[in-house]
């Protein structure tokens, strides 16, 4: 792997959680050690689907039983679909770099972080599911992170406001909740990597929304109009509140853009 684009579709088509959790580790290693230039140019078959192995079952969300947090088991179930979102988030962010070409450089080095980050997190999550008697793969799963990477394939404006902006900005609005919940079970040790999870997936939306503004000025666009408009074609249904305004605004959010996301989960678009 002589460079880092190549090597990241490489690292996405990898169906090993652990192989490719140490292969993008390795991968910012060598980044790091300026032994991987970066391409921006290059053009590469795009991935359809990523590497992934053969559990968890992938079922409709819809599928998924709900399960309380104040027994073992419920806890593993709950921390398998985080460690899910974090092994689909490893993905998304391998394949924002390979998919798009002509970004700046600093586009790919950002992914290249976000990738590590979600790799680490994926790490620590694995870890308290054995500590519960559990792996990765024991729960089913639902595959929506991806499902919206098919529907944004073709426009990494639309990647940057849907999956960053949208999927994974949910997260800032949960899971404060979820640490108080975990708590409340007993369960301090899953807490804090939640608490760590939440702390820096603020900056991995706020790379989605610097992105998503740099394409929106190339493109001549305006960005209210062009985030809105892409949440009511593609994502209506994924925009729920309460939304955590402190968190979305650390995030790159404009107040604009929160007073619209309210109205939006109002319903008052429709």
């Amino acid at each position: 792997m002589s460079e880092l684009r190549t090597a990241a579709r490489e690292v996405l088509c990898l169906a090993d959680p652990a192989r490719k959790q140490e292969a993008v580790l390795e991968l910012t290693a060598r980044r790091a050690a300026a032994a991987l230039p970066v391409d921006p140019y290059l053009r590469l078959a795009p991935v359809d689907a990523p590497g992934r192995p053969p559990r968890p079952r992938l079922v409709p969300q819809r599928a998924l039983p709900q399960r309380g947090l104040g027994r073992p088991e419920g806890r593993a179930a709950f921390l398998h679909a985080i460690a899910h979102i974090e092994f689909n988030a490893i993905n998304l962010a391998l394949d924002a770099m390979a998919r798009f070409a002509d970004m700046p450089h600093a586009y790919y080095l950002d992914w290249l972080g976000v990738a590590a980050d979600e790799a680490r997190h994926f790490g620590m999550l694995v870890e308290r599911l054995a500590a519960l008697g559990h792996a990765y793969g024991d729960f089913d799963a639902h595959d929506g992170l991806w499902d919206m990477a098919r529907k944004t394939a073709d426009s990494c404006l639309a990647r940057m406001a849907l999956v960053p902006r949208v999927l994974e900005a949910r997260g800032l609005d949960v899971t404060p909740a979820m640490i108080h919940r975990l708590r409340a079970a007993g369960d301090e040790a899953s807490a804090a990597v939640l608490e760590v999870i939440l702390a820096e997936e603020v900056g991995h939306v706020a790379v989605g929304s610097r992105w998503f503004r740099w394409l929106c000025e190339r493109e001549g666009r305006a960005p209210l109009a062009t985030f809105i408009g892409l949440v009511r074609a593609h994502a209506r249904g994924a925009v729920r509140g309460p939304f955590n305004h402190e968190a979305r605004r650390r995030a790159g959010f404009r107040d604009e853009e929160l007073e619209a996301l309210e109205g939006e989960a109002r319903g008052a678009f429709g």
